[in-house]
């Protein structure tokens, strides 16, 4: 594999991980929205299901902890990359949302 496409399949992998934990966080919102509503919906205290509620609400703290490493990690990866000395490489979204094409193709990294 190139370097190029060595540096796509992390890139790509990074982005995977970004998304999966943008999308248990959004998951994770809404069952405690669910939680709630179905309280309400079957005029139930509060005090019922309120020990699950707080602990659906210490996973989303801790998914929220998660990816802010993880957006961390991608600083340091991007560091670590122009350090090296590799040039500006980006995929994802532009500024206007569109999804920009990967330079050289995404392709996952095989044993040797």
């Amino acid at each position: 594999m190139t370097r190029a496409e060595v540096i796509a399949s992390v890139a790509g992998d990074l982005n995977a991980t970004e998304k999966a934990l943008d999308q248990a966080i959004a998951q994770a919102t809404t069952l405690v929205q669910s939680i709630i509503g179905s309280r309400t919906a079957l005029n139930i205290s509060p005090v019922v299901a309120a020990e699950a509620q707080t602990k659906a609400l210490e996973a989303i703290a801790s998914l929220s902890a998660a990816r802010q490493a993880m957006v961390t990690c991608h600083d340091e990866l991007a560091k670590d990359h122009r350090r090296l000395g590799w040039g500006v490489y980006a995929i994802g979204f532009d500024n206007k949302g569109q999804q920009r094409p990967p330079t050289t193709g995404e392709q996952r990294l095989r044993a040797v």
